[in-house]
């Protein structure tokens, strides 16, 4: 089975790759207003080149070094060392297990970008998903994951704190982290419905549709091998993305009056990340059963968060993501089954019971404190040393513009004033 899993495996890799560029650019560039559009490829694109060096600096030895203490897996693979064709992980080649750990790390901190689209400047996505990746998600992903095949330790992993592929790993974090963001940064200028019109709606849904298509890789990839738990895992996968859109779907449709696109697209991804912990350990039924909650927990949680208490998560990642990930990761406690992976995890056996949602409960709060508690720790340091947010008339104008020089649609009545005439305006306008 070792040609057989590596295969799989250098697929999946290709797959995760694909769900940050092109799929989350166009998911998150279609729902931001056509002046910003540009800027949320260029996050984006930029966070998948820069976290794919640090990655390989500092970034895979931190997660998965050996450690004597289960907090870091210090810095003895920096660069590699030690890494190469005939090292293993299982049955796969370490250097093909760095690569696929390396387009998790890619698109975590890339998700964090929904939460502030539209207000924040360039050098602030840098230096923020550069020290969040190395400080907030790495040790995160020792503490649940690093006690596997490739390192002794992991504080979670150790006391049985299970994630399959990342919902607590990624989703808490990231949930927690634009929540975080969000109280931070504050609301947008104009905050209300009409910011929050997506300028392009079909870029939205075929970044959706290219996010569903990559998580197969996300999820079944993470069985590390082609199997009879990878098979199962596309299933789930699938099967909780729709009915969780469905849900959205028909609750937007209750709630307003009329069948919303843009909810049920946020639906299928809300299904896909809440599956993602649990898509290893659940058979079918089950995964259904859980995907309801999922979707009317996630639901409930833009209502709240958004309409509610009025802040703005712009694009809605801590109920999308946060809310899902976290009813996933329990879910685990109550439909795990011995069944679906009689192999478990490090030889332990997984299976639903009370003991099992207490700690699974366990490492939800510390992730959770972890992606809320240590982003708001960096912003405010960043806050201090360079600022977060642009000036005012920047904002009005648009990132495109302000930030980067460029527009999407230049033909557009909005785009044809020059740079200068634009901010000599917006300057006036704030004056008046």
């Amino acid at each position: 089975m070792v040609g057989a899993d590596t295969a799989w495996i250098i697929v999946a890799t290709a797959l995760v790759l694909f769900m940050t560029l092109p799929g989350l650019s166009l998911f998150y560039g279609g729902l931001v207003r056509a002046r910003n559009v540009l800027s949320v490829f260029m996050h984006c694109y930029a966070i998948a080149c820069l976290m794919s060096v640090l990655w390989f600096a500092f970034g895979y030895s931190i997660a998965f070094g050996d450690s004597s203490t289960g907090y870091w897996g210090g810095l003895g693979k920096s660069f590699l060392s030690g890494v190469d064709v005939n090292s293993l992980s299982g049955t796969l080649p370490e250097i093909l297990f760095f690569a696929f750990q390396m387009t998790f790390a890619i698109i975590t901190p890339a998700l964090i970008v929904g939460a502030y689209v539209e207000r924040i400047g360039f050098s602030f996505v840098l230096i923020f998903s550069s020290l969040w990746m190395l400080l907030c998600y790495a040790p995160v992903v020792h503490w649940i994951w690093g006690g596997g095949m490739l390192a002794s330790g992991g504080i979670l992993g150790d006391d049985g704190v299970v994630d399959f592929a990342g919902g607590i790993v990624i989703h808490t974090t990231v949930g927690m982290a634009a929540l975080a963001a969000a109280l931070v940064l504050g609301k947008r200028r104009g905050f209300g419905p009409a910011i929050n019109i997506p300028h392009s709606i079909p870029l939205a849904v075929l970044g959706s549709s290219l996010l569903w298509l990559g998580w197969f890789g996300f999820n079944a990839g993470s069985a590390l091998a082609s199997g009879g738990v990878a098979g199962n895992t596309v299933i789930v996968t699938h099967l909780a993305s729709s009915v969780s859109a469905l849900i959205w779907a028909g609750l937007s449709w209750m709630r307003t009056g009329k069948p919303s696109i843009v909810a049920t697209i946020n639906g299928a991804i809300a299904g896909l990340a809440g599956i993602t912990p649990a898509s290893g350990f659940v058979s079918v039924e089950h995964a259904f059963v859980l995907a309801i909650a999922i979707g009317i927990l996630s639901y409930r949680g833009v209502v709240l968060i958004r309409d509610k208490l009025k802040i703005d998560d712009s694009l809605d990642v801590s109920s999308v993501h946060g809310i899902a990930g976290i009813v996933g990761a329990l879910g685990i406690g109550i439909f795990a089954s011995t069944l679906i992976n009689p192999a478990g995890v490090d030889g332990l056996l997984i299976s639903g019971s009370l003991d099992q949602i207490w700690i699974q409960g366990v490492g939800i709060a510390v992730a959770a404190a972890m992606g809320f508690g240590g982003t708001w720790l960096l912003l405010q340091l960043i806050k201090h040393l360079i600022g977060i947010r642009v000036e005012p008339e920047q904002e009005d104008i648009g990132l495109d513009i302000s930030e980067h020089a460029e527009q999407a649609y230049s033909d557009e009545e909005e785009f044809k004033l020059s740079l200068d005439e634009k901010l000599e305006s917006s300057k006036k306008k704030s004056n008046s």
